[in-house]
C-alpha cells in the first residue's frame, strides 16, 4: 500500500511541472528551469538516482550526496551561463545516468570523499548543460532557482521513496536503479 502511495505522490509531483514546459507562461526562465531537469530523461534519470542513492547511505553521506550535487550544479550553471563549455560534457551526463544507477543497483557505499567527488563531478556536467541551454530573454536567476529547485525536489521524491518503502521493498529500488543504469549505457551508445 505504501508503494502506491508512493508512486502516485511520484506522479502527482511530476505533472505540474509537465504542463508548465510549455513556451508562452510568462516565465522568465523559473518555469523553463524547473521544466528542464524534469524533462530531459538525462536528467531526470540522475537526480532521481541520487536521491535514491543518498537513501542508501548511513550518517553524514545522506545529506552531504544531494546537497554536493546541488551546490555544485549551480557553479556548473554559473559557468554555463558565462559559455564555459566542459569537454565531453554529454558523454559525462550519459555517464552519470549509468554509473549512479548502478550505484544504486548495488547499493554501494563507498567513503565519503569519493561518493561526493564523483557526484560533484556528474553534478558540473549537468550544471554546465542547464547553464548552456538557458533560453533567451530569461533571467539566469530565475532560470537558476528553477533547475536547482526542480533538482532538489527530485533528490528528495528519491530519498522519500526510498525511506517510506518497507526493507522488503530494498530490490525495487536496486531495480530501479538497473534499469537506470540500462537508460545510461544506451544514452552512452546513442
Amino acid at each position: 500500500m505504501q508503494l502506491r502511495k508512493a508512486l502516485y505522490s511520484l506522479a502527482l509531483f511530476l505533472t505540474p511541472a509537465v504542463a508548465f514546459a510549455h513556451p508562452g507562461h510568462g516565465d522568465h526562465g523559473l518555469i523553463a528551469g524547473i521544466a528542464h531537469p524534469l524533462t530531459g530523461l538525462d536528467h531526470l534519470l540522475a537526480m532521481f538516482a541520487v536521491g535514491l542513492w543518498a537513501a542508501q547511505q548511513k550518517g553524514a553521506a545522506r545529506l552531504a550526496l544531494p546537497c554536493t550535487f546541488v551546490v555544485t550544479m549551480l557553479i556548473g550553471g554559473l559557468l554555463g551561463f558565462e559559455g564555459l563549455e566542459m569537454p565531453f560534457m554529454e558523454t559525462g551526463i550519459a555517464a552519470s545516468v549509468l554509473a549512479l544507477g548502478l550505484c544504486v543497483a548495488l547499493a554501494v557505499r563507498p567513503p565519503l570523499f569519493l561518493a561526493m567527488g564523483a557526484t560533484a563531478l556528474f553534478a558540473l556536467a549537468h550544471g554546465v548543460a542547464h547553464g548552456l541551454e538557458l533560453p533567451e530573454l530569461s533571467s539566469p536567476w530565475l532560470y537558476a532557482a528553477g533547475f536547482v529547485g526542480a533538482t532538489a525536489a527530485l533528490h528528495t521524491a528519491g530519498y522519500g521513496i526510498v525511506r517510506l518503502l518497507p526493507q522488503a521493498a530494498a530490490p525495487l529500488v536496486r531495480f530501479a536503479g538497473l534499469a537506470s543504469a540500462g537508460a545510461g549505457a544506451w544514452l552512452l551508445a546513442g
